[in-house]
């Protein structure tokens, strides 16, 4: 009956199966203090209980194969060691050490890093607009946020947005690349607005990616290169394309290995992409002019199209280094080149002075797309609705920031020139004491937010790695983890040359705390080298 275990009343008989296993009744209609169950409730039950165990329909042999393919070592296997160890210190389980230092990911607010002031305050004006009333918040961060709310729907955050982005915010990152361009036009109908750059990167890579067998697309990309990269190649079923970056010459791009690599792959696939990463992560090299010049006549030559990840481009600290924008150097060399080069360029709130990771704000910038496949590249975009509008409004503020003659211009500059001078002294620091442990080197950390040095490590500790089926620079990170509780990132993740064993370690906890860290390695890697030699 109605409410009881009736045989064809599946969720009912499967509440009836869990009772029976637990060994008590069903609550439902009772008679004379009885729980009415008729023969085939029982038999669907029981049957129903035996059955509870049948086969997964989502297994690792039934799973999309190319998701199983993709890594992504910066929250990998090493990462996971370090939350089981932060549990167990909670637990009170004694170990060499009294705290996890996580220094494998560039997530600067986490270790320390304070939020640039102008930048909350028009994300909280924009998330809370009642405070527009309120005299504690200056008139040009509620200039900026009015002008955000007009631009979202009912005048509100929480409403979604074009899926290209917000209109205005769109027209000042426009603004922001010519300024920092020197002139050079920029449209805003070529701006996306994005959820980090992870996002464009992977929504161009989608778009670009075709054909089967020798005419896969191949994606050429540095290594070191940044995981989000192989990744993202992996779950496309594309073909990777490894170029290696020079470190015996600061970590330099030669477009003689561009071509090496270019013309190999031209065996087992179609190259047609080219991905740039500049300021350089993890090996935080800054290209030169001349090198990027050569980088463009190489893609116009091969026909390839170029992507050019800037996410560091305020993060540049050497002497005699500057950072170009790739538009700006494609622009300056023409309009044979101008054109023609397909480029699509790419920014975020994650890193430089602003280090706003979790709002996930980005922007891409494509130039010289077919027409038909920019309403392409939009319905693609459109599929995901709308990046977070918040994400969206702290973009607007890392493009569209106070400037002299403003009440929050001096405030500003100050914390921005603060955090990028702390940059520059952890960099050299980091470089000096590295290259002070024997069997270390380190090159310039010349930009971006990484140390990545090169490790000498024993051939004993070679052989003890393959024993844990473990390569060998994770095997060290493993044990640098495990004896002082520093969470840093193989270079195995990254790529690197065979033979060759690096870490990636970001240059971002405070000074003092950089240097205590910096001296552990130090001391663990002596010891590492006494045990193994």
């Amino acid at each position: 009956g109605p409410g009881g275990c009736g045989a064809g009343r599946m969720d009912t008989a499967l509440r009836c199966a869990a009772w029976l296993s637990a060994g008590r009744p069903p609550r439902g209609p009772r008679r004379g203090g009885t729980v009415r169950w008729s023969s085939a409730a029982k038999a669907s039950a029981v049957n129903i209980s035996e059955k509870a165990s049948r086969e997964k329909i989502l297994t690792l042999e039934s799973m999309n194969p190319q998701v199983k393919a993709v890594e992504y070592a910066v929250r990998g296997p090493i990462v996971l060691k370090a939350g089981e160890i932060e549990k167990e210190l909670r637990k009170g389980i004694k170990k060499p050490f009294t705290e996890v230092i996580k220094a494998n990911i560039g997530d600067a607010h986490a270790m320390g890093q304070r939020p640039i002031t102008f930048l909350r305050q028009v994300v909280a004006l924009c998330t809370y607009p009642n405070l527009l009333d309120s005299p504690s918040f200056p008139e040009d961060a509620k200039k900026r946020a009015r002008r955000i709310l007009q631009g979202c729907g009912g005048n509100s955050l929480g409403s979604y947005t074009a899926s290209q982005g917000i209109n205005c915010i769109r027209e000042d990152v426009a603004s922001y690349i010519e300024r920092r361009d020197g002139g050079v036009p920029a449209d805003p109908d070529n701006i996306y607005l994005t959820t980090g750059a992870s996002d464009g990167i992977s929504a161009i890579l989608k778009i670009l990616i075709s054909g089967g067998g020798k005419s896969r697309t191949g994606v050429m990309i540095p290594i070191p290169q940044y995981p989000l990269y192989s990744a993202a190649i992996s779950e496309l079923d594309a073909i990777q394309v490894n170029y290696y970056l020079d470190e015996e010459n600061c970590w330099g791009l030669d477009v003689n290995e561009l071509r090496r690599a270019l013309n190999e792959a031209k065996a087992y696939c179609n190259p047609k992409v080219l991905c740039i990463i500049n300021p350089g992560n993890p090996t935080g090299q800054v290209q030169n002019r001349k090198c990027i010049e050569d980088v463009i006549h190489f893609a116009w030559e091969e026909k390839l199209f170029l992507l050019a990840d800037e996410v560091y481009q305020d993060n540049v600290y050497s002497e005699g280094c500057q950072f170009h924008s790739f538009k700006k150097i494609l622009y300056e060399m023409g309009p044979e080149y101008y054109n023609n080069v397909e480029l699509a360029s790419f920014h975020s709130t994650s890193k430089g002075y602003m280090g706003e990771c979790g709002y996930r704000g980005g922007y891409m910038e494509v130039i010289n797309l077919h027409p038909e496949i920019k309403g392409q590249l939009v319905k693609l975009l459109s599929v995901r609705l709308c990046p977070p509008v918040s994400g969206q409004a702290a973009m607007d503020i890392v493009v569209n920031p106070p400037v002299p003659g403003e009440e929050s211009y001096a405030q500003f500059i100050k914390e921005k020139e603060s955090v990028l001078n702390n940059l520059a002294k952890k960099a050299k620091l980091t470089e000096d004491m590295f290259n002070k442990i024997p069997g270390v080197h380190c090159n310039p950390l010349q930009g971006a937010m990484y140390a990545f040095p090169r490790i000498f490590i024993p051939s004993k500790a070679i052989e003890e790695a393959k024993a844990h089926k473990m390569a060998p620079d994770m095997f060290y990170c493993m044990k640098l983890l495990e004896e002082t509780g520093i969470c840093v990132v193989p270079g195995s993740g990254f790529g690197q040359r065979e033979g060759t064993y690096h870490f990636r370690m970001t240059i971002l906890p405070p000074a003092e705390k950089l240097k205590i860290l910096l001296e552990k390695v130090k001391d663990f890697h002596i010891k590492f080298l006494e045990k193994y030699a």
